[in-house]
C-alpha cells in the first residue's frame, strides 16, 4: 500500500521556475506525461489550456489555471545523483507552462469529521522557486469546480476540462449582484437565459418538496422580450407564464398596456421632447393640475375650472381654424357636435352640486348648449348640420363668463407631478393650452403649441393608443399584480412582455417606464415591509436599450438617455431592494460602462469582435486575461463563467434544453427549405391584413 508521500510524489509533473503576482512559470519534468496522465487514479488527458494544477504550500495548495503551454530550448538538465561528465551542453527541448493563480484549495473537516476540500478565493501565500507542481486528483479536481458549500443549488452544466464535474452556482450570488450573458448571435445566449430561469424554478420546487413545504415557488422573473423569443419557452410550466402582447395579436385578457398617466414627469418630458426653458415648467404644472383634479370627488371650483377651461380651449381651437373646422365635412361637424354634447353633459352633472352665481351661470351654459344642439341636429339623429361662427361664439362667451367666476388658483393640496394617479389623457393637451393662455396674457401659448401638438399626435397614433391610452385600463395595484406578480406568486412566477410589435419610436420609453416602475415598486416594498422582495428583471438585446452615453446628453432628456439612466440606477441600487438584473447582449462594447461595471457575474459565450473582446477583457483581473483568448473559438452551449458566483473561472458546457423549451432564435434552415425538405407556405394577404388592421 502506498504512503501519502508516495501518492503525492506520483502526482508531481514539474517545479516552479519563476513567480509573479499574475503568473507562475513552471518547468515540466522530463518524465511528466505527454498526452494522457495515468497517475491521478484514473486515465485523463494531461492538463490543457484553462485546466487546473496545484502548487502545495503551508496553507493548502495554490490552484493555478494553465494559460500557456510550450517548448523552450535550454541546456541539457543535469540529472540528480548521476555524473554526466561526457555530455555536451547542447540545446535541449524542455516543456514549460505558465499558470495563473486563481485560489487556494484547503483540506478541512465537515461536521461529521470527514475530510473534504474547500476552495477559497485569492492566494494568501504564493509559492517559492522550486516548489513542486502537482496534478489534482479526481476528488481535488471536482472540489475546485463543485466546492463552495450547500448554497450552490443551481446546476447549470458540467466542466469538460474537469472530468465533467458538475458546475453549480448560488442563486443569491448569481441574481443578487446582477448577471451579464454576453456572446455573438447563435452562440447560445438565449438558451442560457431560458435555462437559468427554468432550472432556478425547478431547483426551488424540488427544495420545497424535500422540506415538505406547501405552495408554489415564490419567485418573480420579468422578461422584457423585444423579439418575442420566449413566448413558448415556459408553456409547460404550472402555473403558465403571464404573457402580455401588443394588440392586435393580444388576447382580450392580457394586452400589453402602459397607461401614460403612470409615467412620471421626467418620462413625460422625454416622451414629448419638452424643452427645459418654458415647455417643461408648463408640462409639470399641467401634470400636477390633472392629477390633483382627478383625486377630487366634489365639484370644487378648481375642478370646474379644469373641466370647462379644457372645453373652452377646444372650442377656441375650432373657431381659430375657420369654417372648415365646424361646417365643412361630416367628420368636422360630428366633432363639433361631440364637443357640445360633452359641455352639456358636464354642465348638468355639476348643476346640482353648485350654488349662487356659479349655479346660475352653469344653467345658462347648459341651456344655450342644448338649444344649439337641438337646432343643428338632424331630424334622424344621425349627425349635425353646418354650424356657424355666430352661434358658436355664444357658447364661447358663456364658457368665458363661467371661467371668470372660478379663476384658476394654485392649491396647497396639489398632488405631485410624479404620482401615478389616473387622469384623462385626451384632455391633457387642451389643459396645457389653457394654462399657457392663462399665464402672462397668453404669451406662453406660442411656446406650448409645439409640445401639445406632439402629445396629440402621439395619443392619436393608432399603434400607440392601445398601449398608452387603453379603453379599459387597469388600476395601478392591478397592473403591479399582473406585471410584477401577486402575493406568493399565486398568479405565476414568470411574466413575459412581448415588445416585438411596440413601435420603434416609443419602445425605449416603454422599457424605461416598465423598468422604473418595477424598481420603485421593490423600493417601496422594502420601505413599507422592512424586507426586500426578490425579483429578477431580464432584458434581451440590452445593447439597444442601455447604450453608453455620448456628448449629446446636454439639454432635453431623450428616450434613449432615459432608458440608460433607469438601468444604471437599477444596476447601482437594485441589490439593496432585492431587484436583480440579467442582461443579454451580443455587443458588450456598446453597453453602458456603468451597468457592466455593476454586473458581478459574467457568462461569456463566443465573442469574435475585437472591440467586444477588448471591453470584456477590462472587466476581469489581469491574471485571467489569457482565459478570454478562447472566446472566438467557443462552440455553442459552451461558455466561460466567471465572477462573484463562482470561486474560480470555469469553462462550462451549459445543460441542453429540449427543442420545445428553447427560445425561438435558432438559425434559419436555408438548405432544408431550398431543397424542399421543409416547407414554407406563403400567405402574404394574411400578413398584409394583420399589418394594416
Amino acid at each position: 500500500m502506498s504512503s501519502p508521500i508516495e501518492n503525492t510524489a506520483q502526482l508531481v509533473i514539474g517545479s516552479v521556475e519563476s513567480v509573479a503576482p499574475n503568473e507562475i512559470k513552471v518547468l515540466l519534468d522530463l518524465d511528466a506525461p505527454q498526452t494522457t496522465a495515468l497517475n491521478t487514479g484514473f486515465p485523463r488527458a494531461f492538463p490543457r489550456i484553462n485546466s487546473y494544477v496545484l502548487v502545495p504550500n503551508e496553507t493548502g495548495a495554490v490552484v493555478g489555471m494553465i494559460s500557456w503551454l510550450g517548448i523552450e530550448r535550454s541546456n541539457f538538465p543535469k540529472r540528480t545523483g548521476l555524473k554526466d561528465f561526457d555530455l555536451i551542453d547542447l540545446p535541449f527541448p524542455l516543456r514549460k507552462m505558465i499558470i495563473s493563480p486563481v485560489g487556494t484549495l484547503i483540506l478541512t473537516k465537515n461536521d461529521e469529521g470527514n475530510d473534504f476540500y474547500n476552495l477559497q478565493r485569492g492566494v494568501a501565500v504564493f509559492p517559492s522557486i522550486g516548489d513542486q507542481v502537482l496534478l489534482p486528483t479526481e476528488i481535488q479536481l471536482r472540489s475546485i469546480i463543485e466546492s463552495q458549500g450547500v448554497n450552490r443549488r443551481l446546476h447549470i452544466g458540467v466542466s469538460p476540462l474537469a472530468n465533467n464535474a458538475v458546475v453549480s452556482v448560488d442563486p443569491d450570488k448569481l441574481f443578487g449582484r446582477h448577471l451579464a450573458v454576453l456572446g455573438n448571435t447563435g452562440s447560445g445566449k438565449s438558451c442560457s437565459v431560458a435555462g437559468l430561469v427554468r432550472w432556478s424554478l425547478e431547483s426551488a420546487s424540488k427544495e420545497k418538496l424535500i422540506n415538505e413545504r406547501t405552495g408554489s415557488v415564490n419567485a418573480r422573473f420579468i422578461i422584457l422580450d423585444p423579439n418575442g423569443e420566449y413566448l413558448k419557452s415556459f408553456s409547460d410550466l404550472t402555473p403558465t407564464p403571464r404573457i402580455f402582447k401588443v394588440p392586435p395579436i393580444a388576447s382580450p385578457d392580457n394586452p400589453l398596456t402602459l397607461p401614460a398617466w403612470m409615467w412620471n414627469s421626467q418620462e413625460w418630458s422625454a416622451f414629448a421632447l419638452a424643452q427645459p426653458g418654458t415647455q417643461r415648467p408648463l408640462l409639470l404644472q399641467g401634470l400636477r393640475n390633472m392629477r390633483s383634479a382627478a383625486t377630487l370627488t366634489a365639484p370644487t371650483e378648481r375642478r370646474l375650472n379644469l373641466v370647462f377651461r379644457t372645453r373652452f380651449q377646444q372650442l377656441q381651437g375650432y373657431l381659430g381654424q375657420g369654417p372648415a373646422a365646424y361646417s365643412g365635412s361630416f367628420r368636422s361637424r360630428m366633432q363639433m357636435g361631440d364637443l357640445l354634447n360633452s359641455v352639456f353633459i358636464e354642465s348638468t352633472d355639476y348643476l346640482n352640486n353648485t350654488t349662487g352665481n356659479i349655479r346660475s351661470r352653469i344653467e345658462s351654459l347648459a341651456r344655450a348648449t342644448r338649444q344649439l344642439i337641438d337646432l343643428r341636429k338632424w331630424t334622424s339623429g344621425n349627425g349635425f348640420n353646418d354650424f356657424n361662427e355666430v352661434e358658436l361664439r355664444v357658447i364661447e362667451s358663456e364658457l368665458q363668463a363661467l371661467l371668470d367666476l372660478i379663476p384658476l388658483q394654485e392649491s396647497v393640496n396639489l398632488r405631485s407631478e410624479d404620482a401615478p394617479i389616473p387622469f384623462s389623457l385626451t384632455d391633457f393637451p387642451d389643459h396645457l393650452d389653457a394654462i399657457a393662455a392663462n399665464q402672462t396674457g397668453g404669451s406662453a401659448a406660442q411656446f406650448i403649441s409645439w409640445l401639445t401638438m406632439r402629445i396629440r399626435m402621439m395619443l392619436a397614433d393608432r399603434r400607440l393608443g392601445p398601449i398608452l391610452n387603453p379603453d379599459n385600463a387597469l388600476k395601478f395595484d392591478e397592473w403591479l399584480t399582473d406585471y410584477i406578480g401577486g402575493d406568493n406568486a399565486d398568479n405565476g412566477q414568470i411574466a413575459i412582455l412581448d415588445l416585438s410589435l411596440v413601435p420603434a419610436d416609443v419602445l425605449h420609453m416603454v422599457i424605461a417606464v416598465i423598468a422604473r416602475i418595477i424598481f420603485e415598486a421593490t423600493q417601496r416594498y422594502r420601505r413599507l415591509m422592512d424586507n426586500e422582495l426578490p425579483t429578477v428583471l431580464i432584458l434581451e438585446e440590452a445593447h439597444h436599450f442601455i447604450r453608453k452615453g455620448t456628448n449629446e446628453d446636454d439639454g432635453a432628456v431623450t428616450a434613449n438617455q432615459m432608458c440608460r439612466q433607469v438601468f444604471e440606477r437599477i444596476a447601482r441600487e437594485g441589490r439593496k431592494f432585492g431587484l436583480g438584473l440579467l442582461l443579454s447582449s451580443q455587443r458588450p462594447s456598446e453597453l453602458s460602462p456603468t451597468v457592466l461595471a455593476q454586473c458581478n457575474t459574467f457568462l461569456l459565450h463566443r465573442i469574435v469582435n475585437d472591440r467586444d473582446q477588448e471591453l470584456v477583457g477590462k472587466l476581469i483581473p489581469d491574471n485571467l486575461g489569457g482565459l478570454l483568448k478562447d472566446l472566438p473559438s467557443l462552440p455553442s452551449r459552451q461558455a466561460i463563467l466567471l465572477g462573484w458566483a463562482t470561486p474560480v473561472p470555469v469553462l462550462v458546457e451549459i445543460k441542453e434544453l429540449p427543442e420545445e423549451h428553447r427560445p425561438q432564435s435558432s438559425d434559419p434552415k436555408f438548405w432544408n427549405v431550398w431543397t424542399g425538405e421543409e416547407s414554407r407556405n406563403i400567405d402574404w394577404k394574411r400578413i398584409a391584413d394583420e399589418w394594416t388592421s
